[in-house]
């Protein structure tokens, strides 16, 4: 992945624009450059995300209950897995609250959860 670059913003803190305009013109053409080398393949670094996912966590006991045997590609994903609400994941949010660390959700073992 391209480095970003050191400075987004071209403006001073006075609110003021630089006054050298060369310069923050580069700073925005490095900007929106940075911005268009990691979005331009969005779509492939997101299944390949995917893949990585639930390969790794093919054996957890939610992706085997709904059927998903160990499948990677995101059309399986979408196919098989539900859209699914916080009431639907509870029963399985509760038992590693209350200390379960078999691979329910997941294959690592969730530690900690954050509540608001």
């Amino acid at each position: 992945m391209p480095e970003a670059p050191c400075h987004y913003l071209c403006y001073k803190p006075n609110g003021k624009v630089d006054d050298d305009t060369s310069i923050t013109k580069s700073n925005n053409v490095k900007a929106l450059q940075y911005i268009e080398d990691v979005t331009i393949n969005a779509d492939e670094i997101q299944k390949r995300v995917l893949a990585e996912i639930l390969s790794s966590s093919a054996h957890a006991e939610y992706l085997q209950r709904h059927g998903l045997d160990g499948r990677t590609e995101r059309e399986s994903f979408k196919k098989i897995m539900p859209v699914v609400t916080y009431e639907d994941l509870k029963p399985d949010i509760d038992r590693i609250a209350n200390g379960d660390i078999s691979p329910i959700l997941c294959s690592k073992p969730i530690s900690e959860f954050l509540t608001r």
